[in-house]
This record gives structure tokens, C-alpha cells and sequence, in this order.
């Protein structure tokens, strides 16, 4: 009787690791909708390119980001929300992976939408790549949790420059141009 009822819960037990691994791998990022999609740090509209971050919560809850800063900046100051799965994209390929398989790149130089200058590469060798024709340091997904996180604020100020003559002068209306994500 002892031996059925350890057979009997060692396979339940089996049965939620094999359920765990594949709910791990069947996951995926929602379809980023440029329409409507707005960053929830910044408010600004998140496109479908090589910059889009997102979140995924326990609970469910899909979140879009602009910049891989800003979902560390929602990360930071979200520390109560359990996060179940965060996605980046390739820099090269804009395919989605999640972000604790990803390598980064930072470089002040490098410019992102929210000017956080940290790009995402599927494996090291293509993130080395970069850095090797452009420059930068290499990091890990362990290293972005201690990173800075400060914006390059001269680069803010050049896009703020650039806004004032697409608006008209006052500065209230940000736009994402291919032209400042490069």
C-alpha cells in the first residue's frame, strides 16, 4: 500500500516538473501593437524594433517598454510585482528571446529611444561583434541589475533639440524617428 501511494505521488510530482519545463518554453512575448502600445515608464509609443523590452507578470499582465532602461527603471521601482518572464530583442534580428539568455551592450555613444545606450545581442559572440566594430562594454544579464541606469543626458538634449523643430517650438510632443534610434 506504502508503495502505491510513493508511486503514486512521485508521478504527480513528475507530472508538474514536465508541466513547468514546457510552460517555460512555450512562452511568448505579446504582439506589439504601434498603434497603441505605450511604454509604461515613459508613455511613449513602443515600436516593433530592435529596442522593444517587455514583461511579463505572474499574474498574466503583459507590459511594453521603449528601452531596456525603462523596464529596469519599472523593475526598480516595482519590486512587490513578481515577474514571470522578461523579453528583449536581438539588436540584429529584432526576434524576441528572454532576457536572462540575452548579452548586452552599453555605450554611451550607442542610441536607444530613451537614451539608456544598452542594446541586446541573442548570444556573446554577436554582442563581442558589435563591440569589436563600434565599441562599448560587454555585460551580462547578472551585470544589468547592478548597472547605473543614468540616461546619456546629452543625448537627451539633442533629442529634445530635434522635437522643438518637429513640433513647431514647444516641446511638448516626442516623437520616435528612425533617425534617433541609430
Amino acid at each position: 500500500m506504502k508503495h502505491k501511494f510513493l508511486k503514486i505521488n512521485l508521478l504527480a510530482v513528475l507530472s508538474l516538473i514536465v508541466i513547468a519545463a514546457c510552460s517555460k518554453k512555450d512562452v511568448k512575448p505579446a504582439a506589439i501593437n504601434e498603434k497603441t502600445d505605450k511604454c509604461e515608464i515613459c508613455h511613449m509609443a513602443v515600436k516593433d524594433n530592435e529596442f522593444a523590452t517587455e514583461i511579463m507578470l505572474e499574474n498574466g499582465k503583459t507590459m511594453v517598454f521603449d528601452d531596456i532602461g525603462c523596464m529596469y527603471k519599472w523593475m526598480q521601482e516595482n519590486t512587490d510585482k513578481k515577474v514571470a518572464h522578461s523579453f528583449v530583442k536581438d539588436y540584429d534580428s529584432k526576434e524576441w528571446m528572454e532576457a536572462d539568455t540575452a548579452s548586452y551592450v552599453y555605450d554611451k555613444p550607442i542610441k536607444t529611444p530613451m537614451a539608456y545606450n544598452v542594446i541586446s545581442f541573442t548570444d556573446k559572440k554577436a554582442a563581442q561583434s558589435f563591440i569589436d566594430q563600434h565599441g562599448g562594454s560587454l555585460l551580462t544579464y547578472e551585470k544589468l541589475e547592478h548597472h547605473s541606469w543614468e540616461r546619456n543626458e546629452e543625448m537627451i538634449k539633442e533629442m529634445k533639440e530635434k522635437m522643438k523643430m518637429h513640433d513647431g517650438g514647444d516641446g511638448m510632443e516626442m516623437e520616435h524617428s528612425e533617425e534617433s534610434h541609430k
